[in-house]
């Protein structure tokens, strides 16, 4: 893959995870949400993060894929938590982070399992500190191994 694909690809994992946290914050429906992101998001620079060079499709795919197969999304991280942790308990952003990881774990064939954690790990290092990316490195992780490629 050649580096601009590459710097396109983690800006288009960037805005999905934005695009996602969004959704769970305001209940924008997948098509609008959609809308908002390619006319008013992507092309520019949010907290200091430049979106212009985000591989629109790539996003499309990991937003509509992470909702439409949310449940089962949901299932698999919720399977991997401490006993008597829920969902609910683990903030928007790394829920956010999470569920793009793990769509792209199950539906991405064509990108490679340590490309997919290493990406969303860079996108927890903007939101937390070592202790909670650490976590999504060993969840993400498990989902790798569990996930049939």
């Amino acid at each position: 893959m050649t580096h601009t694909r590459s710097r396109s690809r983690s800006a288009a994992r960037l805005a999905a995870v934005q695009a996602l946290y969004q959704q769970e914050m305001e209940g924008t429906a997948l098509p609008q949400l959609l809308h908002e992101f390619h006319h008013h998001r992507i092309g520019e620079t949010i907290d200091g993060a430049e979106l212009a060079d985000a591989e629109v499709d790539f996003f499309d795919d990991v937003v509509s894929g992470a909702h439409a197969r949310r449940e089962e999304i949901d299932g698999l991280i919720v399977e991997r938590l401490a006993e008597g942790w829920k969902l609910e308990r683990l903030d928007r952003p790394m829920r956010a982070i999470l569920r793009a990881g793990t769509y792209e774990l199950l539906a991405r064939r064509d990108v490679p399992v340590g490309t997919v954690i290493s990406e969303y790990l860079d996108v927890a290092h903007a939101f937390y500190d070592r202790k909670e990316v650490a976590f999504a490195n060993g969840l993400l992780d498990s989902i790798a191994k569990g996930v049939a490629r």
